[in-house]
Order: structure tokens, then C-alpha cells, then sequence
């Protein structure tokens, strides 16, 4: 089997030139195929507050009504994502820019009223490893977005770290893949203001205590259970760190 770097980075790196640049170059020298996936909540708030509407967010996953839904497209499926094309285009690493509907590659359901109403929200049923395999032997680097369709013709907002590891977990039956999440601090850290804590190794049974105690929270929970999914589908490696080293071996390992 082939192998192959799924990585997701998020709206904190997307949303600063420097860092995302700093990123880029790190990502086109991964020499074996690769997909990046990315969030862009930070800039998809600011958006939102600017036409004063407050963002609304429970346990790290955001309430999506149809104006936050217009936000969302606009920025991840939009700006965001052709910014990152025209980027790796200017690195020689030739790259189309995806939401979930281009190329039907992402489908979702639209996520249950109950317990909680998220609105314009996605739960993935389906990716299309064909259509992404394709791409990958044409030597094209796929660049999705936090957007997925439920061929119905409705857009939906989907957690960019679900899309990341469904992706992986889906092209792990084809490919030898690894999953690493990208973001601003170095891993998970046992104390969110020391960024020298970072926890190496987190297994099921250190997670669970993390989460009794409150260690870990908000976005790092849908983040670590997106990490140990993928685990169980058969990808081979995941990795949480920081987008500043991506080339380096340090972060946080899930077991």
C-alpha cells in the first residue's frame, strides 16, 4: 500500500499569514501523498460578530443557523480555501480546493434535533475514496474544507477535525495513512498555561480520567475522539502538535 499524510490544521494557523506560510512550507516537503484539511472558525467568528450576530458554540462544536451557515461557506468553502490553493500553487504543489459537495466527496445527515438543535450541521455518512485516490495518482493535492452537502441540495457546517479523521479512516482501507491535527499549542497540555506540558502518549483510559478531571475540555474533546476513531478504523499513526512542527517530533501521540 501507498502511503498517505492526512492533516488538518485550524482557524487559529489559517487565520495568520505568518503561521500559515511557516505551515505550508513544511507541508509541501512531506515527500509521500497528502491531503489537508482545514478549519477556519477564528475568522469565521470575527466575521459573525462584525454583523453582530454573537457565535454560539456547546462543548466545542458550533450552533449553525442559516446566517452562520452563509458565514461558514463564505469563509471555509471561499476565501479561506482558495487562499490555501493559491499558496501551495505558489510552492509547486498543485492542489484543488474541495468542499464536500465538489465532486460529491463528502456527504453528510444533517446532525439530530435532540439532545441538542445545531442547526445547519453535518454528521458524515460517506467519503469518496475513489474520487480522492484519483486525484492523489494525477499528483493533485486535495484541500477540503469544514463544508460537506447531504445531496439534497443543502450545505452543511462539519467539525474540520471529524472531516480530517473520517477522511483518514476512510482511505486507511486503500492506504497506509497517518492523521495529524495542526494547531497553535504543541500537543495536549496538562496545564493549558504552561505550553512545556505537553502530554507524549494519551491511550482510551488516560483520556476518560482527563476528561473527569477537566484536563482536557471544550474543543480538545471532539478533537481526541475524533483522533481515537480513526485509531480504531486501522489508521496507523495520530498526532496532535503544533502547526510550527509539523517536520518535528514533537507533540502528542494517541495510543
Amino acid at each position: 500500500m501507498r502511503t498517505l499524510s492526512v492533516i488538518k490544521i485550524g482557524g487559529n494557523v489559517v487565520d495568520s499569514p505568518e503561521a500559515l506560510d511557516a505551515f505550508l512550507d513544511d507541508f509541501v516537503a512531506i515527500p509521500n501523498d497528502k491531503i489537508l484539511v482545514h478549519g477556519g472558525g477564528v475568522m469565521a467568528s470575527q466575521t459573525l460578530r462584525k454583523l453582530g450576530i454573537e457565535p454560539k458554540m456547546v462543548d466545542g462544536r458550533r450552533i449553525t443557523d442559516e446566517q452562520t451557515l452563509k458565514v461558514a461557506v463564505s469563509v471555509y468553502a471561499g476565501w479561506l480555501n482558495k487562499t490555501i490553493v493559491a499558496k501551495l500553487q505558489a510552492r509547486r504543489c498543485n492542489a484543488l480546493g474541495l468542499s464536500g459537495a465538489d465532486g460529491d466527496v463528502i456527504e453528510a445527515d444533517i446532525r439530530p434535533k435532540e439532545p441538542i438543535d445545531f442547526g445547519f450541521v453535518g454528521d458524515v455518512r460517506s467519503v469518496d475514496i475513489k474520487f480522492l485516490d484519483m486525484l492523489l495518482e494525477q499528483g493533485i493535492t486535495p484541500v477540503i474544507c469544514a463544508v460537506t452537502h447531504d445531496r439534497k441540495g443543502t450545505l452543511l457546517n462539519t467539525n474540520a477535525d471529524t472531516i480530517a479523521s473520517c477522511v483518514a479512516r476512510a482511505m486507511a482501507a486503500i492506504r497506509q495513512v497517518s492523521l495529524t491535527f495542526c494547531f497553535e499549542k504543541n500537543g495536549v497540555l496538562s496545564d493549558p498555561e504552561d505550553e512545556n506540558s505537553v502530554i507524549s502518549h494519551i491511550d482510551r483510559a488516560g483520556f476518560a480520567e482527563m476528561k473527569a478531571s477537566g484536563v482536557v475540555s471544550a474543543g480538545m474533546i471532539p478533537k481526541l475522539d475524533n483522533a481515537f476513531a480513526a485509531i480504531d478504523a486501522g489508521v496507523q499513526r495520530v498526532i496532535i502538535k503544533n502547526s510550527a512542527n509539523l517536520g518535528k517530533a514533537i507533540g502528542t501521540v494517541i495510543e
